[in-house]
């Protein structure tokens, strides 16, 4: 059980050390109308590499609905729980807990709409967006991975809770290398998503566990 906790807190600390290296490290203007970028030689190197492939930007943009979907479902859920049940502290423990984890990643996606850390490396619709971290990747693997504690908790068949997060940790590996080969990210916006993202849920998971040890 520790190990989620001491696994979460290290990959949170690791991405607050990462970030805010970004901001010193071989920063220079190699982005669109020349934006300055954290990491600009790795960066564009790797941007060179992949390109940019409009198909799978479009692909991973669409699909990245899907997560937020799952969430809302969720969500719903525990909406539903508390007006027919009349007392929050009736609403199902992860319901609760998984709400309070999708608020706490929703303020750091708003955080990073307005902090700006790196732009993308091109331009869309005209605009020269904040893509620091990567919120596709972002929210993939906050939302996918931290379905699976209420999958395991509300699908009583073995078979088809194995099928649901197997598909979960497809579709968010799907839509994190979509979004790297796509081109509309730096390499820095992908790595510092999957470190912010693996650490909360790493911390959903520890407090989850934590709570259930206790009842």
């Amino acid at each position: 059980m520790r190990k989620k906790l001491y696994l979460g807190l290290t990959l949170v600390i690791i991405f607050i050390i990462f970030t805010s290296t970004l901001l010193f490290v071989d920063r220079r203007g190699v982005g669109p109308n020349s934006s300055i970028v954290g990491y600009a030689t790795i960066n564009l190197w790797f941007h060179n590499l992949t390109g940019v492939n409009w198909v799978m930007y479009t692909i991973t943009d669409y699909g990245g609905i899907i997560p937020i979907l799952l969430g809302l479902f969720f969500g719903g859920v525990g909406f539903i729980q508390l007006i027919s049940r009349k007392n929050i502290k009736k609403v199902d423990f992860e319901l609760i807990i998984l709400g309070l984890f999708y608020i706490i990643v929703f303020l750091i996606y708003l955080l990073f709409e307005y902090v700006v850390i790196n732009r993308r490396p091109v331009i869309i619709d005209g605009y020269l967006e904040a893509s620091y971290p990567s919120s596709t990747t972002f929210l993939s693997i906050t939302f996918l991975l931290s379905a699976i504690i209420p999958i395991k908790r509300y699908i009583k068949n073995k078979k088809v809770q194995m099928i649901l997060i197997i598909i979960s940790y497809l579709y968010m590996s799907f839509l994190v290398v979509g979004r790297i080969v796509s081109g509309v990210h730096w390499l820095t916006d992908i790595i510092g998503s999957i470190l912010i993202g693996f650490g909360l849920v790493n911390l959903y998971e520890y407090i989850i566990i934590r709570i259930k040890s206790n009842l």
